[in-house]
């Protein structure tokens, strides 16, 4: 009896892009808060491709658990994994957003001057 091989359920680790820095940026490349209009677009649209992701694997552990419920799902582990992939990118995404919060926090208590 051959075992089957395990398909990837559509989840896509996220490894930090790099961002390449110019070699002498001028005073017109930096913004107020010193970094580049181009590096502030990039970071939100991995913020923005992320979020997509993690409701793409939401959508799909809620898809599985319909067909378990209605019994039109073949293997019962197909759904299992993927509502584990999505509780972990949700409790990622919750973490990142509260670290992100606490940054903004204590950038606010900085005192000005």
């Amino acid at each position: 009896m051959s075992v089957p091989a395990i398909e990837p359920g559509g989840f896509v680790p996220l490894v930090a892009p790099t961002v390449p820095t110019p070699a002498t940026p001028g005073p017109a490349a930096t913004g107020a808060t010193g970094t580049t209009g181009a590096s502030a677009a990039e970071f939100g649209d991995l913020v923005t491709d992320s979020l997509d992701r993690l409701e793409a694997l939401q959508d799909r552990s809620d898809r599985l658990a319909v067909n378990a419920a209605t019994g039109d799902l073949d293997d019962i582990h197909d759904y299992t994994i993927a509502a584990t992939e999505a509780s972990v990118a949700t409790q990622m995404t919750v973490a990142v957003r509260n670290k992100a919060i606490e940054a903004f926090n204590e950038i606010m208590r900085m005192p000005i001057g």
